[in-house]
């Protein structure tokens, strides 16, 4: 999850910057927006093709901490976490569910996923 709209992947160093002019906020502040993601993300629906992109590159983006992202992917990353986890728990919860089975990455991000509780 910590990558969720702003990742999408090719073999440089970083992920393409090809969408980070994403209005991420626009989407966590629009259900529809949002759901389309989460579905698309959780494999229960179409895709778009930044969803598409996003949902490839996530696991590479999870596993190796966000060292592909540029400064706008991880900032929009930390502004998606701290929105789901404090505003939509239960998309949260199915993402993890998904991306994180065995709880590796909520164990490995433990500190950033408090510090942003109640931050909202």
């Amino acid at each position: 999850m910590a990558c969720v709209a702003v990742t999408w992947a090719r073999p440089e160093s970083t992920y393409t910057d090809k969408w980070d002019n994403i209005n991420v906020d626009e989407i966590l502040e629009s259900n529809r927006l949002l759901k389309g993601y989460v579905v698309c993300l959780l494999g229960k629906g179409r895709c778009t093709p930044d969803g598409k992109a996003l949902k490839e590159t996530l696991p590479d983006a999870l596993e190796h901490e966000c060292v592909k992202c540029t400064g706008k992917q991880k900032s929009g990353a930390d502004k998606v976490i701290r929105h789901l986890v404090n505003k939509r728990p239960d998309l949260w919860k199915e993402l993890a569910v998904k991306y994180d089975p065995d709880n590796i990455y909520q164990a490995r991000y433990k500190d950033k996923i408090d510090a942003v509780k109640g931050s909202a």
